[in-house]
């Protein structure tokens, strides 16, 4: 769904060497460098813990870095507040304001700033027109489903102007149909107002539905940063590889190397090409990383079935368009294959059955030599 913002837009958002670190001692971030462009959809995605939120708030100015900088708009932010930051930010649970209405809750950052009441008005008629919320202003958050209590926040945090909005995990309150809905929902209202969104989730179908660009983080780093097509199909480390959706890894050693292709030795000594991006050397301990819907399966008694890997089929699930085949190979490697249910099926429109011999190729291009 990412547009993928233009790479020669200004800089609204730049982290330099950020750390921090907590009273308690724990590094929550750590030598963290970013640039987030202007009008682009920027998602900090990782597991829990890993850093994401506190780094969100070193940008809105509630947390200070230990060390570092966080620049917007191309200024030093030093220990500016929040409320001098051109920046706005939406929570996970919304915090609007019970005993106000709809329109009340818009406009109390309007009120603060001594904005003329006739602009009050209008503004936040054009934020709730905005959000699809036009004739709600008399109601009361307790009155509001949880997607239009969603809604508010965000016209509350829009009726600003920002130059950039902080969203933390926005969703995560939300069922999954619901949220499947505003994520859709969020990306098109980014796109219509065109102002820097920077979104924190673990979500990764959400980060990826919604970004032009993403930095996956753990352990308080950056491990990656690319559009979302880069990072799902061109992941640079093991985490980033399990992380983003499913992923077989066949530990190997690299018996050949011929430009940019590789020939590695994985379960058992079998040879599967391998295309890689950087010079590796004959001997190296490596993982082949590959999605299992990158992967062919065949019966071996198919006609001219041949492939880089023969087992058994081990365990079979059938999930509607697709059904997972778990491929044993021998005592210790397993392969995952993820088939479209238009395919791969035996005379008679069959599903292939436990214990079918069968042949597993995928292209060289499809698999990636990971050295972590």
């Amino acid at each position: 769904m990412g547009g993928f913002a233009p790479l020669d837009r200004p800089i609204d958002v730049e982290l330099i060497d950020v750390t921090k670190v907590f009273d308690s001692g724990v590094v929550a971030v750590d030598r963290v460098t970013l640039q987030i462009q202007q009008g682009e959809f920027f998602s900090l995605l990782g597991p829990s813990g890993c850093g994401k939120t506190t780094t969100l708030r070193m940008i809105a100015g509630f947390e200070h870095p230990t060390a570092g900088e966080v620049r917007i708009e191309g200024r030093p932010m030093g220990h500016t507040p929040p409320f001098r930051r051109n920046v706005n930010t939406v929570f996970q649970n919304y915090a609007l304001f019970p005993h106000m209405t709809v329109f009340e809750n818009v406009a109390f950052g309007l009120r603060m700033k001594r904005v003329p009441r006739d602009e009050i008005s209008r503004r936040v008629r054009e934020a709730l027109q905005l959000v699809r919320l036009s004739g709600f202003e008399e109601r009361y958050p307790r009155q509001l489903s949880g997607g239009q209590q969603q809604r508010v926040a965000l016209a509350r945090a829009l009726v600003n102007r920002p130059r950039v909005l902080l969203l933390d995990e926005p969703l995560g309150a939300l069922d999954l149909k619901l949220r499947k809905e505003m994520q859709l929902e969020l990306k098109h209202l980014q796109m219509t107002v065109g102002i820097t969104f920077i979104y924190v989730t673990h979500d990764q179908e959400e980060a990826l539905t919604m970004s032009d660009r993403i930095a996956v983080m753990n352990a308080g780093r950056v491990l990656q940063v690319g559009t979302p097509i880069e990072i799902y199909e061109r992941p640079t480390s093991r985490f980033v590889a399990d992380f983003i959706g499913e992923t077989n890894f066949l530990s190997g050693r690299v018996d050949d190397v011929e430009r940019d292709t590789a020939t590695v030795l994985v379960a058992g000594n079998r040879p599967v090409r391998v295309r890689i991006d950087e010079p590796l050397s004959v001997g190296s301990e490596v993982t082949v990383a590959v999605r299992p819907e990158k992967v062919q399966i065949v019966p071996l008694e198919a006609p001219g079935a041949d492939g880089l890997l023969r087992g058994r089929v081990e365990e079979v699930i059938y999930i509607g368009t697709d059904t997972f085949y778990v491929v044993r190979i021998d005592e210790t490697t397993t392969v995952r294959v993820r088939s479209q249910n238009d395919r791969n099926r035996l005379d008679g429109g069959q599903l292939l059955p436990i214990g079918t011999a069968v042949a597993l190729s995928w292209a060289p291009d499809a698999a990636r030599v990971l050295l972590d």
